[in-house]
Order: C-alpha cells, then structure tokens, then sequence
C-alpha cells in the first residue's frame, strides 16, 4: 500500500486507478542512492524510467570542453528518463545525486507491457511529456531574452512555491544547490549570481543566510520574474 501511495503522489501516476497503480506497483523497484551518486550516464542504454521520492537529482550533460550544463534539478514526485522510450534508446543526459534519497525505477519492457493492455498508461506518459515540454520552453525563453537578475527571480519563485516555509509575511526557501550549480541552471557565471544576489539584498528584497534565501517582499521579486533586457 505504501508504494501505491508513493506512486499516486506523482503527476504522472495521480489520475490511474487504485487497479492500475497495483498494477504498476507489481513491476517497480525501490531504490536508495547517496549524494553525488550517478543513477545513469549520457549515452546508456536506456533500461527504464524513474520516479523521486526524496532527495534531489540533477539531470546534466558535459561538454565538448569539458563543462558541465545543467539542464534540470528533479524535484520529489517528479518522474524522469521517460526519453528511454523514445529516440535511438540511451539516456541524454547524466543523472547526478546532489542530496541522497530514493528512487523508483520503472523498467521500459514492463512498462509498454502496461501500456499495451491500458490506454491509461500511454495517455498518461503523453500528458507528462507535455507539461515537461512546456516547462523546457520556457527555461529556453528565459535563457534567451531574460536577464540574469530576472531568470534567478524566476527560479527564487518557483522555489518558493515548490518548498517554502512563511511566518509574518516573510518567505524561506533552501536554496538546495551550490551556487555554482545555480549559475549553470541560469546560464551564467557564478561571480554574476553573487553579484545579483548581493544586488537584491542590497534593495531589501532579500537576505542569504548560507544556502537559505529570507524572501522580504516577494511582491518585488515577482515583478522582476518578467522583466526583460
């Protein structure tokens, strides 16, 4: 019942049926990883798909000389490596823990098997895909036409409603990253987010106590969310 629980949580699974989720409870394995553990690499063979259940995981690709892009830090109930169903079969890109936690892993075969005796399933996966792809476009328009005050607004904001806690009208997040991850998430320099953070401080909007942000007026730090060069 526990794992049924684990997998109605998430947004690919939340609309099944308590059938179909003991269905896919049958084929699923729980896994624990530690910080700084690769759960799979650029180039695999992809054999699955994964659901987080804690932790937190950044999904990341090298390049040619030798610098790392994030492209995206999983969240708990987030599903990731659906790519395996598609494409030429390996995984894109490196899955990397930052903080230790658990996983669920989906293996492919077992899954097609649901999806060709359930509609369900395949509808599902087509609909998460979806919203991924949504959320990939608009960290693209970011990166392109936002400045880098805006896109770590955007990013403080999205935290804070992923994972915050709120007293008095002031917000506190955990940052949950390196400031040197975050800059690559943002597509800068990490001199720049120190700067930018100082500069938010310096306007009241914020205070950095190590790797937490006090958000003082979020209505500010919204507004700069669309803000554009």
């Amino acid at each position: 019942m526990e794992l049924i629980e684990l997998l109605k949580k998430s947004m690919l699974f939340s609309g099944l049926a308590e059938a179909d989720l003991a269905q896919l409870a049958v084929i699923t394995v729980r896994r624990p990883f530690k910080k700084g553990e690769t759960l799979f690499s650029e180039g695999e063979e992809a054999t699955g798909f994964y659901l987080l259940v804690s932790g937190n995981i950044k999904l990341c690709r090298m390049s040619h000389d030798g610098r790392e892009k994030v492209l995206h830090f999983v969240q708990p109930r987030e599903t990731f490596a659906e790519a395996a169903f598609f494409g030429d079969g390996k995984y894109p890109a490196e899955a990397r823990a930052t903080e230790s936690g658990e996983v669920i892993y989906l293996p492919k075969e077992g899954f097609l098997e649901l999806m060709t005796r359930n509609p369900n399933f395949a509808l599902n996966l087509v609909v998460s895909l979806s919203l991924q792809l949504r959320k990939f476009a608009r960290q693209i328009e970011e990166l392109s036409f936002a400045d880098v005050t805006s896109r770590l607004a955007s990013f403080l904001v999205r935290r804070a409603n992923e994972k915050s806690t709120s007293y008095a009208g002031i917000t506190y997040i955990d940052l949950g990253i390196k400031k040197g991850e975050l800059a690559a998430r943002l597509g800068t320099a990490s001199e720049t987010i120190s700067r930018t953070l100082r500069k938010l401080m310096n306007e009241g909007i914020i205070d950095v106590q190590g790797n937490r942000v006090v958000i003082h007026q979020m209505d500010k730090l919204s507004k700069l969310c669309e803000r554009y060069e």
